[in-house]
């Protein structure tokens, strides 16, 4: 029985409205599309097709066969289990309502997702400037959704959870929305997400309204090369107790000042161990010579006094009719011996004196 013209397009107009994401692209434009599927569907095909009616679905590429057709093209990551649809080049004619389909050999196929696209010769109503964000774990990442349209304002995870208001979290990760005009008078809404996971790794739908555009964002290890570049950023990122230096500052000369610090203080430190080795070294000089100078003395001495004992008997005289020996003898006055003894310590004390002298001028 053939439906009547006015509920024909009643089922139109509900296809086209019902659980349907809108997006909208500009004229000449593009747009990537994301199915996600159950674990149930890796190895079955799937297939984009574009709605002809309530239960009539033209194909439009298939994993299988062919994979692009025209300015479209499919592919499937079993990973991930999400396949994704890019139309290019895109028309008037190209607005339309699409869907993504899992097949089911021997019953009846399963459709992921429902997607109205409106492509519009002037600047779409809600647009994003590219599908394709990257980020580095640990960092954060910024999305600007630029929207003339009204309506609540979401930052969704596929499949996931929604963040509105100001600020939420994505599965432990910080997200924050801020409403903004730019330089053009664009109403953008700003999505950041900070303190970023491998496992964020996802699509993403900015909503405003009922329109939606759908982002990817991809988060990757950090390199040695990135870790090196934050760790001097940090180290040189100035301090409330430690002033940035101007540009005119020269970090070459104050690391010299430093260094030229501890080269003084290590010479300081070398001369003060050469001075203690050389007092010691002229302190066993003096002992030395003045243990010379003391037995030289008293060789003289001796030697001395032995001469004198030899000119005493040479001094008497014979008498041959004298029977008594007649014995003369030089008595040397205590003052002399002192004044001798006076002259040698002296003599030890100017060394010392020298000695100290020449110790002085060397520290």
């Amino acid at each position: 029985m053939a439906l009547h013209p006015s509920l024909l397009l009643l089922l139109l107009i509900f296809d086209r409205i019902s659980a349907a994401r809108h997006v909208s692209v500009q004229t000449g434009g593009s747009i990537t599309f994301p199915c996600s599927y159950d674990l149930n569907h890796i190895n079955h095909v799937k297939y984009w097709c574009q709605s002809l009616g309530w239960d009539v679905c033209s194909y439009v590429v298939r994993t299988d066969h062919p994979k692009s057709s025209g300015k479209t093209s499919i592919s499937d990551d079993i990973n991930k289990r999400i396949f994704t649809v890019i139309m290019t080049d895109l028309v008037s004619r190209d607005s339309n309502t699409y869907r993504c389909v899992v097949e089911i050999n021997g019953g009846t196929d399963f459709m992921i997702q429902r997607f109205y696209l409106s492509v519009t010769p002037g600047t779409p109503e809600l647009y994003v400037e590219q599908q394709e964000v990257t980020g580095v774990e640990g960092g954060s990442i910024t999305v600007c959704c630029y929207y003339s349209n009204s309506g609540d304002m979401k930052w969704c995870r596929m499949g996931g959870d929604c963040v509105s208001g100001n600020s939420g979290t994505l599965n432990g990760t910080s997200v924050t929305l801020m409403r903004t005009s730019d330089a053009n008078n664009r109403k953008v809404l700003t999505v950041t997400m900070s303190g970023l996971k491998m496992e964020n790794t996802d699509w993403y739908w900015c909503r405003v309204g009922e329109l939606e555009m759908p982002v990817h964002i991809t988060v990757s290890q950090q390199t040695a090369t990135q870790r090196t570049s934050k760790i001097t950023s940090t180290t040189q990122d100035p301090t409330p107790q430690q002033p940035s230096a101007s540009p005119t500052a020269e970090p070459v000369q104050t690391d010299n000042t430093s260094q030229g610090a501890e080269g003084n203080m290590e010479e300081v430190h070398q001369r003060s161990i050469d001075v203690k080795v050389l007092l010691i070294s002229l302190g066993m000089l003096v002992v030395v010579t003045a243990g010379i100078l003391v037995t030289w003395n008293m060789w003289r001495r001796h030697k001395d006094n032995k001469a004198k004992d030899q000119t005493t008997n040479n001094s008497v005289s014979p008498n041959p009719g004298s029977h008594h020996d007649v014995m003369y003898s030089t008595v040397m006055p205590d003052q002399f011996r002192t004044e001798e003894k006076g002259n040698i310590w002296l003599q030890a004390s100017r060394l010392l004196d020298n000695i100290f002298a020449v110790t002085h001028k060397a520290s």
